[in-house]
């Protein structure tokens, strides 16, 4: 008898989660430090994509504008590049699930673990006023966000390493309670553009909240506006385009310009070998205002077809929650809920 040969299986992709909050227009840091590795990532993993609306709450929001920003926020991430048809999209409201499950897990993490968050002391002397159990709770929905999907890979920044070093402390502690429940996610950093530092600060990392609108670049700024950005970014008195310690300013713009056009730090040199920083500056503020230009021309077609935009995140919830349910369900047997 012959024996039959079964076809090998193809390897399951790896899932990767990432949320980003609905704080009105991303930076040219946001863009190249995250948004634009996830269109890149969706080619080699399921990837899942949420604007974090819920975590948005833990500082008070103008309920109109928090609508906008979050529509905003969901059509810039599909402009970034996000496919619908190739990621699951969504907005993490419109999923019951991530309330749920934050619920459960709570009561497997320790008030000491969320005391030691260095975000939540942050944000407490920032908004002194309103020190609300949510703000100290959030790295839990932020847990239960990443391990409803079964997670294998999160992209995070150096200030959300804690967070999800937690939410690995979590889905651990449940494992060795119930059995192999959560997957433990890792840590995906990628390995260029992860920080981007301020235009007139470049010791302190770009943020929109800067009260210098000079420091930082939006991935929606015009071109004369990303131009003109550039040209007043700080420098220093040597006005050689070379990358090495105490040159912040230079070595940022260095960072910037390698990230978009592959190019090493010793080919941008001798680029601009015996070049001013004025002719360095305009390169890069031209650099990054084509790369932007589709992103803000997408963004603006976007957003002028709101039936479309609806469709898409009503699609990416109902994925969302036929993934995170089957975790729920799992977890509320496991736990003794009664079904």
């Amino acid at each position: 008898m012959e024996q039959q040969l079964t076809a090998p299986q193809p390897e399951r992709k790896k899932r990767i989660f990432s949320g980003i909050q609905p704080t009105g227009v991303m930076t040219l840091g946001n863009y190249l430090g995250a948004v634009r590795n996830w269109a890149q990532l969706q080619e080699d993993y399921d990837c899942t994509y949420c604007i974090v609306n819920m975590h948005a709450i833990t500082v008070r929001q103008e309920p109109a504008k928090l609508r906008k920003n979050t529509l905003d926020a969901y059509a810039l991430m599909l402009a970034c590049g996000i496919d619908p048809e190739k990621s699951i999209a969504f907005i993490q409201s419109h999923v019951r699930t991530h309330a749920e499950l934050a619920w459960v897990l709570n009561c497997y993490t320790q008030f000491g673990e969320l005391s030691r968050m260095t975000q939540f002391k942050d944000k407490s002397a920032k908004h002194a006023d309103n020190i609300n159990a949510g703000l100290f709770d959030y790295p839990v929905l932020m847990a239960a966000d990443i391990l409803a999907y079964q997670a294998d890979l999160v992209p995070v920044g150096i200030d959300q390493k804690q967070h999800l070093e937690l939410a690995r402390d979590i889905a651990i502690r449940f494992n060795n309670l119930h059995g192999n429940v959560f997957t433990v996610p890792e840590p995906y950093i990628p390995k260029a553009g992860a920080k981007i530092m301020s235009l007139q600060e470049p010791t302190k990392k770009m943020s929109k909240s800067d009260e210098n609108v000079n420091a930082f670049i939006t991935i929606l700024d015009d071109e004369d506006t990303i131009i003109r950005k550039f040209k007043r970014a700080i420098t220093d008195s040597e006005a050689e385009v070379v990358y090495r310690e105490g040159k912040d300013g230079i070595n940022n713009l260095m960072n910037i310009y390698s990230v978009i056009t592959g190019k090493s730090y010793d080919d941008i040199a001798k680029e601009f070998e015996g070049k001013g920083y004025g002719d360095f500056k305009l390169a890069v503020g031209e650099t990054v205002a084509d790369a932007l230009k589709p992103v803000r021309e997408r963004f603006a077609a976007l957003q002028a077809d709101k039936s479309y935009l609806e469709s898409c995140y009503r699609h990416g919830a109902e994925q969302a929650l036929a993934i995170s349910a089957r975790t729920l369900d799992k977890v509320y047997k496991k736990i003794g809920f009664l079904q």
